[in-house]
């Protein structure tokens, strides 16, 4: 039974690279110089600032809804939470489908 993967030679655009880059390293093995002007600008377009924006956002908001947390919590302590294992056992199927499928 072999287990490991073939090991695949990397295309060459991209071994091409790792050879310019470290011929451009020289011989003390430090990048090439750069020179940065004052007056160059960048513009990453609109969609950079979309996910600039989206970002923000998410950073701000929290992973878990502490609210929906506590309601289920005060549930649980007075005996009215209900498991609906049909809905349990439906998705617990789905992610192992989700798994085997992402295997193959």
């Amino acid at each position: 039974m072999k287990i490991d993967k073939p090991i695949k030679p990397l295309p060459a655009n991209l071994a091409g690279e790792g050879a310019a880059h470290a011929a451009a390293k020289g011989k003390h093995g430090s990048p090439p110089a750069t020179r940065q002007s004052g007056d160059t600008s960048v513009s990453l377009g609109s969609m950079a600032a979309q996910l600039h924006s989206m970002e923000s956002t998410m950073a701000n908001t929290p992973a878990v809804n502490a609210a929906k947390v506590a309601e289920i919590k005060q549930a649980i302590a007075e005996g009215r939470f209900k498991v609906n294992s049909e809905a349990v056992a439906g998705r617990l199927l789905e992610t192992v489908r989700d798994l085997i499928g992402g295997r193959a």
